[in-house]
């Protein structure tokens, strides 16, 4: 292998380990739930396609997002609903 390559994979490694150095923007993706499946999207503001999101502006989809996602989202991308979480 190139030592240029080997460079590259040692510091995407080292990235890796860093969620730190990534906010996201924006984001779409699909959340599979116990009872159906959701698109969730992050531009901004959270927009989940469930009911319970409809009614409420956050879900069990979104708030599972801030958490496994937790220093990679800006600030307003938190729900006060994840303290102590």
């Amino acid at each position: 292998m190139q030592s240029s390559i080997i460079g590259k994979i040692e510091k995407a490694k080292r990235y890796a380990t860093e969620p730190s150095r990534v906010t996201f923007s924006e984001f779409s993706l699909t959340f599979r739930g116990d009872n159906d499946t959701h698109t969730v999207t992050w531009q901004g503001r959270w927009h989940c396609t469930c009911d319970f999101f409809a009614d409420h502006n956050l879900c069990c989809h979104t708030m599972a997002l801030e958490h496994m996602l937790e220093g990679m989202l800006p600030v307003e991308a938190h729900s006060s609903m994840l303290v102590g979480v």
